[in-house]
C-alpha cells in the first residue's frame, strides 16, 4: 500500500479500531445493502470498498443484502449485475446472498406488534392529505383523524391490506410517534403501503410492502450487523432507525454511522438520471463505457485494483468535501496500468509510408519487450516491411518550429527500428495526402551516430502484417463539472457531442486474437481495452480507457 493511500482519512475505521482495542466490540459485521433498481456506480464502489474493507481489516463479515421493498422498480437483471460487480471488485460476501424480502414475515409480525402496543395505526388519508397534515420544518404537523383507531380495528384492517382487499393508495400503516417532532421523519412515518405488484423473490404472496425505513434497521438487527454504514442523507433518519430498535423485540442493536457520499466532477450518479440516459438511448445500456457504473467502467478498461485504490485515496469523512476531481480517479487507474498493462503499437489514423530503398519483399523482425520493466510479460515480434502505416498526426507538410515528428526533408526514428527521412509527399486528385515516400538510414538501428540529432520517435505498423481494429475513443459524457447543479435546467443540455468518436485503425500483429477485457498501453497514444461484448477473434474492438497524460500527478507535485 502506497503512502498516498495510508494517509487518507477514514474516521469509521478509526472508531472501530478504538472500539476493538478497548474491548467494547467483538466480531465486526457490516453489510452492503443495494436496492436492485439499477446498476451500481462509482459512488456505490466507495460504499462497497468501505463495508467489505472494514470487515476484511478487522476479521469480520460483510453481508450482501438486497433491500428489495419496491418490486415495481426492481429486476433480476439488476440483482445479477450487482452480484457480478461486487465479485469483480474482488470482494466475497459472508454466507448466502440475502434479501430484505427474506424477512417479510418477521417484519409483518413486528408491524402487528407495534399495532398491539398502540404504536402503529392504519391511516386512510390520501397522499396529498398526508403531506398537508405532516406540517413543515417550521410548523408542527396535525394528527390524522384515524390516529385513534382501536387496536383490534387496526389489526383487522392491516390483515385485510395484506390480503389485497384495498386499492393501492387507499390505506397505509403508520407508526404512532410524534406529529410535533422537530425531525419530520418522526411524524408518524409510513411503515407499509399497498402495492399490487409481483415480487421477483416472493411472487404474489404480498399485497403490501414495507418502507425502506421500517425494513432497513430491522434487517440489520436480524443479521447481527454491528455497524450500519450509510451516507449522510440518512443522518436525519437515524432517530427513526433507533426508535424502531427501541420499540421492537429485535435480536441485536446495530449502530448507524453516516459518511459523506462521493461527488465526482463531470459525472452523474443519480440512478434516476442514469436510467433516463439508458432508456432514451443516449448511451448504449447500463454498461456504456461513458457511464460511471461499475460495469461501464469495467467495459472501458478500469481495473478493480484502480477503483479500490481510488476509494482508499479519497478517504471517508463526515464532512462533505465537495467535488472530487475525476483526474484523481484516472491517476489511480494510470498508476495500475503503467505497471501492469503490456505495450503494443497501434495507428489510429493510418497514413501510408513507402520505404523506397527497401526491397518489396523485405522483412525483418524485431523482438521487443512486452513491458519495459516486466520480464514476466515476455516479448512480442514486430515485423518491418517496405510499406508501413504511421499516424496522420505524426506528419505535417509545414510544421511549426518545435514539431519533432515527420515532415518533408526531416528525419524521425521509428520506435525500435531505423531513422527514416521523408523525401516525397504523394497526393490524390483531391489534394489529400495519400502516402509518404521515405528512405531508411540502415546505419541507425539502435544507434545515434555522432553529429546526428533525431529528436522525434514515432510508432508504426507494418502494412501487410497490420491487424484492422475498430477503436472507440471515449471522453467525458458531460462538458461541465456539475451537469445537474441547476435543478431547474435540463442536464441533457450539457452532453458532450464528442464523448464517443470511432476510428478504424491498424494494430501490430501481436494483438491478433486478443481476448476481451485485455488491457494495453498503445505506445504514445494511451491505454486501451478490448471491448468485452463487441470484440471477437475476427473483429477487434478497443475502447480507450484513459490517455497517457496524468494531470492529477502534476497537481499533487505542485501542492
Amino acid at each position: 500500500m502506497t503512502s498516498e493511500t495510508t494517509s487518507a482519512p477514514n474516521f469509521i475505521r478509526n472508531q472501530i479500531r478504538e472500539e476493538v482495542e478497548a474491548g467494547r466490540q467483538g466480531k465486526i459485521v457490516t453489510r452492503f445493502p443495494p436496492e436492485p433498481n439499477g446498476f451500481l456506480h462509482i459512488g456505490h464502489a466507495k460504499s462497497i470498498c468501505l463495508n467489505f474493507g472494514l470487515a476484511e481489516q478487522f476479521g469480520g463479515d460483510c453481508h450482501l443484502r438486497f433491500d428489495d421493498t419496491n418490486p415495481a422498480k426492481e429486476e433480476q437483471a439488476y440483482i445479477d449485475a450487482i452480484k457480478e460487480d461486487v465479485s469483480w471488485l474482488g470482494f466475497e460476501w459472508a454466507g448466502p446472498v440475502r434479501f430484505a424480502s427474506d424477512y417479510f414475515d418477521q417484519l409483518y409480525a413486528w408491524a402487528q406488534h407495534l399495532v398491539r402496543e398502540g404504536k402503529a395505526y392504519v391511516d386512510d388519508l390520501s397522499p396529498e392529505e398526508m403531506r398537508e397534515y405532516r406540517g413543515t420544518l417550521t410548523e408542527a404537523g396535525r394528527p390524522s383523524p384515524y390516529r385513534e383507531r382501536g387496536v383490534e380495528e387496526n389489526l383487522d384492517l392491516l390483515e385485510r391490506m395484506r390480503l389485497g382487499e384495498f386499492a393501492e393508495g387507499e390505506k397505509v400503516l403508520r407508526a404512532r410517534i410524534d406529529m410535533a417532532a422537530p425531525n419530520i421523519n418522526l411524524r408518524d412515518p409510513i411503515l407499509y403501503r399497498i402495492r399490487h405488484a409481483h415480487h421477483h423473490q416472493s411472487g404474489d404472496k404480498w399485497k403490501i410492502y414495507p418502507s425502506y425505513d421500517f425494513t432497513h434497521g430491522q434487517s440489520d438487527a436480524i443479521e447481527g450487523v454491528t455497524h450500519s454504514i450509510c451516507t449522510l442523507e440518512f443522518e436525519d433518519h437515524r432517530p427513526l432507525y433507533e426508535w424502531f430498535l427501541d420499540n421492537l423485540p429485535v435480536p441485536a442493536r446495530p449502530r448507524q454511522i453516516e459518511f459523506a457520499r462521493l461527488n465526482l466532477n463531470y459525472t452523474l450518479t443519480s440512478k434516476r438520471k442514469l436510467k433516463l440516459l439508458v432508456d432514451e438511448g443516449i448511451v448504449d445500456g447500463w454498461d456504456d463505457p461513458r457511464l460511471p457504473t461499475i460495469s461501464g467502467m469495467r467495459r472501458r478498461g478500469y481495473t478493480p485494483a484502480s477503483i479500490r485504490k481510488f476509494c482508499e485515496m479519497i478517504g471517508v469523512t463526515r464532512a462533505d468535501g465537495g467535488l472530487v476531481d475525476i483526474a484523481m480517479l484516472t491517476h489511480a487507474l494510470r498508476s495500475d496500468l503503467e505497471d501492469n498493462a503490456p505495450r503494443a503499437m497501434c495507428v489510429l489514423k493510418p497514413l501510408k509510408v513507402v520505404l523506397t530503398n527497401v526491397a518489396e519483399d523485405h522483412e525483418e523482425v524485431y523482438e521487443v519487450a512486452g513491458h519495459p520493466a516486466r520480464e514476466d510479460m515476455g516479448t512480442r515480434r514486430i515485423p518491418l516491411t517496405r510499406e508501413l502505416y504511421i499516424d496522420q498526426d505524426d506528419f505535417m507538410e509545414e510544421p511549426p518550429k518545435k514539431f519533432f515528428r515527420l515532415a518533408p526533408g526531416k528525419e524521425v526514428r521509428l520506435r525500435n527500428a531505423y531513422v527514416i527521412r521523408c523525401d516525397e509527399v504523394v497526393k490524390g486528385a483531391n489534394g489529400e495526402i495519400e502516402e509518404l515516400r521515405c528512405s531508411v538510414d540502415f546505419d541507425t538501428l539502435g544507434k545515434n551516430p555522432e553529429g546526428r540529432k533525431v529528436k522525434g520517435v514515432i510508432h508504426w505498423v507494418s502494412a501487410p502484417h497490420g491487424v484492422p481494429v475498430e477503436v472507440r475513443l471515449y471522453d467525458n459524457l458531460f462538458q461541465v463539472e456539475q451537469p445537474d447543479k441547476d435543478r431547474d435546467a435540463d442536464f441533457l443540455e450539457h452532453l458532450n457531442p464528442e464523448s464517443l468518436v470511432t476510428v478504424q485503425g491498424v494494430a501490430e500483429p501481436s494483438l491478433a486474437g486478443t481476448a476481451p477485457e485485455s488491457r494495453f498501453q498503445f505506445e504514445r497514444v494511451g491505454y486501451f481495452c478490448t471491448d468485452r461484448h463487441a470484440s471477437a477473434p475476427d473483429k477487434l474492438v478497443f475502447n480507450r480507457t484513459v490517455g497517457l497524460k496524468d494531470t492529477w500527478a502534476k497537481i499533487k507535485k505542485k501542492g
